[in-house]
């Protein structure tokens, strides 16, 4: 992989993790999990080029993502549509999925990313806050994406570097 700027960057934003969608991954005690998300963005803030990032409370990744100071975020050509939809419906806690999935694992500095990706953010965190059903003006989108009261956690991490196959 070759490390390019942000600002070299020419991807749709919307498509890429709409559409493309995005594996948040992230190690924590020697090991290495991951989860499909198409919610999320990018942007500036703090003077930062950062990416937010939404995972809810009962996803086994959140536990990886809370002891790391560090993950990664790929973005895996369309070839790969299946094992993405592999990793958004098989929880890490029952099975070792990355193994299964016949996908390899590189590191960039210890932190971990796809190595089939097209695209890696090697990212540090920042942030970290769940939603808070107080905090929603649109009340609609509490019935309609939280009937259980399964906020998501919103976390802003910095990206620190740009990796492009």
């Amino acid at each position: 992989m070759t490390e390019i700027t942000c600002e070299a960057l020419n991807e749709n934003a919307f498509q890429m993790i709409g559409k493309d969608w995005l594996l948040l991954t992230a190690k924590k005690d020697g090991k290495v999990n991951t989860m499909t998300a198409s919610w999320g963005g990018v942007g500036v803030m703090w003077g930062k080029q950062v990416a937010f990032l939404f995972i809810r409370p009962q996803r086994y990744t959140k536990e990886f993502v809370d002891a790391a100071a560090e993950m990664s975020i790929s973005v895996l050509p369309e070839a790969y549509r299946k094992e993405l939809n592999y990793f958004g419906t098989v929880s890490g806690r029952d099975e070792d999925k990355i193994a299964k999935s016949g996908l390899g694992i590189a590191e960039e500095n210890g932190v971990p990313y796809f190595a089939d990706a097209r695209l890696a953010f090697i990212c540090k965190k920042l942030y970290a806050q769940p939603l808070e059903a107080d905090c929603f003006i649109d009340k609609s989108n509490i019935e309609r994406w939280y009937p259980g009261n399964d906020f998501h956690t919103m976390y802003v991490v910095e990206i620190e570097k740009v990796l492009t196959a």
